[in-house]
């Protein structure tokens, strides 16, 4: 009789690439995983995978029934998703956000999973949007939260709001309201955000459609530490215009207008295409009712 832990078994194998990963996804020993597949393999008089290769590789009856194995698994859980009360749906929740998110509505998003789901174990993780990206391809987040670069098949976007940006900076190092050329931003030390941000992404190739090139750049791949750099003088920099109207009105910030405006940045939530199952969709729904970009949570720090 074939059971569900066995399928289990070949699907992670598969997915995790290897008998070892595996077995520390499903926390069994490795012998444990292998006899179910050795199950499998008894139960169905065929060979899963090719003994004469050193990794797990699948012969053809082996791929096909990974195939099938990946159906009957997905249906499993969305229906167990679909017909259980919210109530009493016991599972994790693997989500990550990026920095703005964790500091401005992750929080509401939290507690709102929590009321709709309150057995449901939430496991945040707060990092890089590429970082994010890698986790989510490797089934090790189950939603992510991010600027919206991602144009890939495999993975479902759900759109939320955009976040507006504007130049800033300490009114110590400059002050005018004048609108200025982006060209005459090169005059400056800009502090900038890195390659593995998704907003400096999306900046990156936006100053070089409009041939701005800076001549000094400090990078930072934290906004946290972009606010700090900015705020002392160093340089200048693009940071969320509406979560840090609270600097802007104490005068520890100044905008510097230009004449041509940055682009939004829009952000979605993305899962993977294979991962349709209901509580998935649901946070979706949640973080299109809760993302607000709008304040800072460290204005309401004492």
């Amino acid at each position: 009789m074939i059971t569900f832990k066995q399928l289990e078994a070949l699907y992670w194998i598969v997915e995790m690439r290897g008998f070892e990963p595996a077995s520390a996804k499903l926390n069994m020993t490795q012998s444990a995983i292998s006899k179910r597949v050795q199950e499998l393999e008894v139960a169905l008089d065929i060979e899963i995978f090719d003994r004469a290769k050193r990794n797990a590789r699948l012969t053809e009856k082996g791929a096909e029934l990974y195939q099938y194995a990946a159906d009957m698994l997905s249906q499993r859980d969305l229906m167990l998703e679909r017909v259980s009360s919210k109530h009493v749906l016991v599972r994790r929740f693997r989500i990550g956000v990026t920095e703005l998110t964790a500091l401005t509505w992750l929080p509401s998003l939290i507690e709102s999973i929590r009321d709709a789901y309150p057995l449901v174990t939430i496991e945040p993780s707060v990092e890089l949007s590429t970082e994010l990206f890698k986790k989510l391809e490797a089934d090790q987040l189950d939603l992510i939260i991010v600027p919206d670069i991602f144009d890939d098949a495999r993975f479902l976007s759900t759109p939320l709001k955009a976040v507006e940006n504007a130049w800033m900076c300490s009114p110590t190092l400059y002050s005018s309201t004048e609108p200025m050329e982006l060209q005459d931003l090169e005059q400056f030390t800009v502090l900038t955000q890195g390659g593995s941000s998704g907003t400096g992404l999306i900046y990156d190739r936006w100053f070089t459609q409009h041939d701005v090139r800076f001549n000094r750049t400090i990078i930072s791949n934290y906004l946290v530490a972009q606010v700090g750099l900015t705020l002392s003088g160093l340089g200048i920099s693009y940071l969320p215009k509406r979560c840090m109207s609270f600097l802007i009105d104490q005068g520890q910030l100044s905008v510097i207008n230009t004449k041509t405006a940055l682009p939004l940045v829009r952000y979605s939530a993305v899962h993977r295409a294979d991962r349709v199952l209901g509580l998935t969709v649901e946070v979706s729904k949640l973080a299109v009712k809760t993302c607000n970009f709008d304040q800072m949570l460290l204005h309401k720090l004492p």
